[in-house]
């Protein structure tokens, strides 16, 4: 795997799955990207002041809150975040979202709509069963 990284921010690309995966923060803010292969070569550009707002464009995977305005929570945008960032440290901070949540809240919200496929994907599959 090779990484860059900076403050604040880490990105990862995985030769092996050709994946270009990326987090921001770490602690009890934390949060995972997959991110496209034009983001991970600009991230370092010095030409770029925020390097966490160009990552913030790739698929949100994993969120966790601890900001103090509230009891901390992790949403977890999609389940397979392990296995898509299995580089990255998270840990679960305070209660996890409900799927059903989860699954509202991409639906509702603009910055999550590169999610909503693949879960109605899996909303289908946990129907079936």
């Amino acid at each position: 795997m090779e990484f860059k990284k900076g403050i604040g921010w880490r990105c990862c690309y995985d030769p092996e799955t050709g994946r270009y995966t990326a987090e921001i923060g770490g602690g009890p803010n934390h949060d995972l990207y997959e991110i496209t292969k034009e983001i991970y070569e600009r991230v370092d550009d010095p030409d770029v002041e925020w390097p966490s707002s160009l990552i913030s464009k790739g698929r949100h995977l994993y969120m966790a809150v601890d900001d103090r305005c509230g009891p901390p929570y992790t949403v977890i945008l999609d389940e397979d975040y392990q296995e898509i960032c299995p580089w990255a440290k998270t840990k679960i901070s305070g209660t996890v979202w409900p799927t059903e949540l989860t699954d509202a809240a991409v639906e509702v919200f603009a910055s999550e709509a590169d999610n909503r496929e693949q879960r109605r994907r899996k909303r289908k599959e946990r129907e079936k069963k």
